[in-house]
C-alpha cells in the first residue's frame, strides 16, 4: 500500500523505522490474537526491545539515550500496528515511569531504576489515578506522611497500566494540604515493598497489557525513594505528560494505518454485487478519508515531536495532535470494522480488536474534554 509522505524523516529515523517494523513482523504480529485473548503481556519483549536498544529511543545520551522523541514516537508506532496492548505497556513505562526518571531523578535513581528499564531488565509504571481522582489530579487523596527517614503511603490507586508486573511504580502522593499542585509529591515504590500490593483489573481492549489497582497499607518508603522536589514533584513532571501527548497521537496512527492496510486489502478480495467492494465508489472515497485523515494526524504528531527534539515549546501542539489523532483513529477502525462486515466483528478478526483498542487513548493522557480546554484556552489568551 502506497502511503503519502509529508513529514522529513531523516535516513537514520526512516531505517529505525524499518527495523523496528521488521521486528513487529516477526516477534509480535504472529502472536498479538492470542495474546489479546488471553490476556498474556509478554515480558520477554521487554528484554528484546532493552536488548536492541530500542527502549533508549528519545532519552539524551547523559543517560545512555538514542535519537530523539521523533524516534520514539517511530517505535510506539510500529509497534502499535503489531498490538496496541503491547505498545501501551511499552509507552506507559518509557514515556512515562522513564521519562519521569531521567527529568527529575537523583543520580542514585537514574542508576538504580532508569538505566536498567532502559536496558529492559526492569518494568515501571506511572500510578496516578484514584478512586475520585481522574482528570482533576488535585483531588489525589493517597497520603503521604513523614516519618523519620521515611514516608508511610496510605491509599489505593487505579486503572494502572503495568501495575501488576512493574519491578517500581512512580507513586503521585499528597505530602500536604495546600491547594492546587502544591503538595503533591512523586515517589519510587518497589515491587514487593511492605504494604504495596496489586489487584489485577480485566478491560475492553489493550489486553495483551497488564491494568491493575494499586492498595498502599502503611507502606514505608524510604526518603530517598521521593523523585523530584518535596511538595511540588507533580508540577515538575507536567512537560513530561505533555510530551506523552504526542507519543499517544503516534500511537493512534499506528493502529489506525494498521486498521486502514487490512480494509484496503479486504475491499480488493471480497466480492460484492458482481466485482471487489473497491469498485464501488462511496468505499474508495471511505478509504481516501481514512487514509487523509490519518496522515494529517500523523504529520501532527511527528511535528510536535519535532519540536520536542528542537527544544521550542510544543504544549499546544501536543494537545492538537492528540486530539485529532485519537478520535480520527476511533473513526477509521469504526469505518474499517463496518467495511469488513460480519467478518470483522467476529472475534478472531484483527479489526475488532483494532475498534476495542483505540477508545482508550481518546480517554488517557488527559481525555480530549481537556485537550478541547487546553487548546481553546490557548487561543483566548
Amino acid at each position: 500500500m502506497k502511503q503519502a509522505k509529508f513529514f522529513n524523516f531523516t535516513d537514520e529515523q526512516l531505517e529505525f523505522k524499518y527495523q523496528v517494523d521488521r521486528f513487529v513482523k516477526k516477534e509480535i504480529r504472529p502472536f498479538a490474537q492470542q495474546w489479546d485473548e488471553e490476556e498474556i503481556c509478554p515480558l520477554e519483549i521487554f528484554e528484546k526491545l532493552g536488548e536492541l536498544e530500542y527502549l533508549k529511543a528519545g532519552f539524551p545520551e547523559s543517560v545512555d539515550g538514542v535519537g530523539g522523541m521523533v524516534d520514539m514516537l517511530l517505535l510506539i508506532e510500529g509497534l502499535a500496528a503489531g498490538s496496541a496492548g503491547v505498545a501501551l505497556a511499552v509507552y506507559v513505562h518509557m514515556g512515562l515511569a522513564c521519562a519521569t526518571l531521567e527529568s527529575l531523578g537523583t543520580e542514585e535513581q537514574i542508576e538504580k531504576y532508569l538505566k536498567p528499564g532502559l536496558q529492559g531488565k526492569k518494568i515501571g509504571c506511572w500510578a496516578y489515578a484514584e478512586p475520585n481522582a481522574g482528570a482533576d489530579v488535585t483531588s489525589v487523596q493517597l497520603e503521604a506522611k513523614e516519618d523519620g527517614d521515611h514516608y508511610i503511603l496510605n491509599g489505593s490507586k487505579l486503572y494502572i497500566t503495568n501495575g501488576s508486573i512493574a519491578d517500581f511504580a512512580v507513586v503521585v502522593a499528597r505530602t500536604s494540604d495546600e491547594p492546587g499542585l502544591k503538595g503533591i509529591s512523586l515517589f519510587i515504590v518497589e515491587k514487593g515493598q511492605s504494604g504495596f500490593t496489586s489487584n489485577v483489573m480485566k478491560k475492553l481492549g489493550m489486553r495483551s497489557s497488564k491494568l491493575a489497582e494499586l492498595v498502599f497499607k502503611d507502606c514505608k518508603v524510604p526518603k530517598n525513594q521521593m523523585l523530584g522536589p518535596l511538595h511540588l514533584g507533580f508540577r515538575s513532571s507536567i512537560k513530561v505528560l505533555s510530551k506523552g501527548r504526542a507519543i499517544a497521537s503516534a500511537f493512534a496512527v499506528g493502529i489506525g494505518m494498521e486498521a486502514l492496510r487490512q480494509t484496503v486489502e479486504h475491499t480488493k478480495i471480497r466480492q460484492q454485487g458482481g466485482g471487489p467492494l473497491a469498485m464501488q465508489q462511496s468505499i474508495r472515497f471511505t478509504l481516501a478519508n481514512m487514509e487523509t485523515r490519518l496522515e494529517a494526524a500523523r504529520l501532527m504528531a511527528y511535528s510536535a515531536a519535532e519540536l520536542i527534539d528542537k527544544g521550542k515549546d510544543f504544549d499546544l501542539e501536543c494537545s492538537i495532535a492528540k486530539l485529532y489523532a485519537t478520535e480520527s483513529t476511533t473513526w477509521c477502525c469504526e469505518r474499517a470494522l463496518h467495511l469488513h462486515g460480519a467478518q470483522g466483528y467476529m472475534m478472531d478478526s484483527d479489526i475488532q480488536r483494532f475498534y476495542r483498542d483505540c477508545k482508550v487513548l481518546e480517554i488517557g493522557e488527559g481525555t480530549n474534554e481537556i485537550q478541547r480546554e487546553m487548546i481553546s484556552g490557548a487561543l483566548l489568551r
